[in-house]
């Protein structure tokens, strides 16, 4: 082959991989909450994000040998651990009368030097039962409240370069902060880098709250999590029409990841739920 054909070879090669490569474009980065346990099943089919608990891998009441047993275990993981969720546990209240503030930072304390050390950049602020208030509560006084402890665990959060996600909850799990626009008024006004909004789309969509309060958010997403809406299984399984929500997740330029929080227990499940989510965001995101 002389120099002119093997430099045409490799001119149209390239064009070929480039098209390939546009065409393999990923819009939204698919992550899934699934456990260290089910590292090799959920990378197998797809995914490149995974997520646990806190309590399962970086809770202070773990011993150090335990935790540093976890932090190998997140180092061979085939998925980046991202994330973990369920940052206080429900004895542990957060908003209402009953808030220790002084054992609420001391503990937030030690799960944001456990993450950091691992190497979890996200921790979900859902923890439905550690900021339910009592019924007749003054939700003005409890918003207050709460906003003056999340600039603290934000301050904290910074100390470590860890960043929280708080999450909007239905009224079955909790009774405070139960829809995206009331849950995004309190990071307008923690107002600090290391505390931005996790945008629950499964939540959402039992609350009946559309798809605009993600558009009138936006600059307050850092994170996104999704489920379908009958039995909170994987997107696919019941075959959940998402496309209003990430019209809206396009409409506000959300760069971050999306999470599957759901459960399963079909193997198959996992590849199904990425193909049919990726499909999903292709069909939005390519108009």
């Amino acid at each position: 082959m002389n120099a002119k054909a093997f430099i045409t070879l490799a001119i149209v090669s390239a064009v070929v991989l480039l098209g390939f490569q546009s065409q393999q474009k990923t819009y939204l980065q698919l992550g899934i909450i699934a456990s260290l346990e089910r590292d090799s099943l959920v990378h197998a089919a797809g995914f490149k994000l995974n997520g646990g608990s806190v309590n399962a891998l970086i809770s202070p009441s773990l011993t150090e040998e335990k935790f540093r047993q976890n932090i190998e275990r997140i180092k061979a993981a085939k998925c980046k651990i991202y994330l973990c969720n369920v940052l206080f546990p429900g004895k542990m209240k957060i908003a209402g009368p009953d808030v220790n503030e002084k054992n609420v930072l001391a503990y937030a304390d030690s799960v944001f030097l456990r993450a950091a050390q691992a190497g979890v950049e996200l921790l979900v602020l859902g923890s439905g039962t550690s900021r339910r208030i009592p019924e007749g509560y003054n939700v003005q006084k409890a918003e207050l409240d709460f906003v003056a402890l999340c600039k603290k665990l934000a301050v904290l959060a910074q100390k470590h370069k860890i960043k929280i996600a708080i999450e909007n909850l239905q009224s079955k799990e909790t009774n405070f902060l139960t829809s995206l626009k009331a849950t995004a008024e309190v990071v307008k006004l923690v107002n600090h880098p290391n505390f931005g909004l996790n945008a629950d789309i499964y939540h959402m969509r039992c609350e009946g709250e559309l798809p605009q309060s993600i558009v009138d958010a936006k600059k307050l997403l850092i994170h996104c999590e999704i489920a379908e809406t009958e039995k909170r299984t994987l997107p696919g399984v019941q075959g959940d029409d998402f496309r209003p929500y990430l019209r809206a997740l396009k409409e506000a330029n959300y760069k971050g990841p999306l999470f599957i929080e759901a459960g399963f227990t079909k193997p198959s499940d996992a590849e199904i739920s990425f193909k049919f989510l990726t499909k999903q965001i292709n069909e939005v995101f390519m108009k």
